[in-house]
């Protein structure tokens, strides 16, 4: 369901001009705004299955009501007619329960991908690598130089670029896209590109 904006996300990380960059950023905005509309129609329709359940435990309760006047008064054609809606109100409310667990679940598992897909796009527009870990407010220490590339080599050694104490957030959009570019174009050299 939200496989479009997971997609922006993760092309988002690789090195875009700045063009590409705002297209990317508006497209993933976009798949977001589709998928809070998705989260309104799971909200409605375990609204309806909600509405359906409580429909069919009133029948059923009414069902067994009657069942049992038509018990008490001895009328056992009734009773029979009674017990066979009463199995087939039964069933129905057990799919629908477990319907309505199951549409819970996709909600709540949606809810929680939504969440975390806004907050990887607020990282983003602000300037943040996705993935890379939070700091917090005036903290001085570099961020460590794998989780600034994506897909960065945890193994690198001797000549990995050094990451500037000042944290991404804090620095201005031209600051962080000559920053960028600069590491691109160094990561490209060690690579023999």
């Amino acid at each position: 369901m939200f496989e479009p904006l997971r997609d922006a996300l993760r092309d988002l990380t690789t090195r875009l001009t700045p063009d590409e960059r705002r297209t990317m950023t508006q497209s993933m905005r976009d798949a977001l705004v589709h998928a809070k509309l998705g989260l309104n129609d799971l909200r409605a329709s375990l609204a309806t299955t909600d509405a359906r359940l409580a429909a069919e435990r009133a029948e059923l309760d009414t069902v067994r009501r009657r069942q049992g006047l038509a018990a008490a008064v001895g009328d056992q054609e009734t009773v029979a007619v009674a017990e066979r809606f009463s199995v087939q109100h039964q069933e129905r409310v057990a799919m629908l329960e477990a319907k309505q667990m199951v549409q819970q679940q996709e909600l709540s598992l949606a809810e929680r991908d939504v969440e975390a897909m806004s907050a990887e796009l607020r990282l983003i527009l602000s300037g943040v690598a996705p993935g890379a870990p939070s700091r917090e407010a005036g903290s001085a220490e570099p961020l460590p130089t794998e989780h600034v590339y994506a897909g960065g080599d945890a193994d690198r050694s001797d000549d990995a670029l050094e990451v500037p104490p000042v944290s991404p957030a804090r620095r201005t959009r031209a600051e962080r896209e000559a920053d960028a570019e600069q590491r691109l174009a160094a990561l490209k050299r060690r690579m023999g590109k």
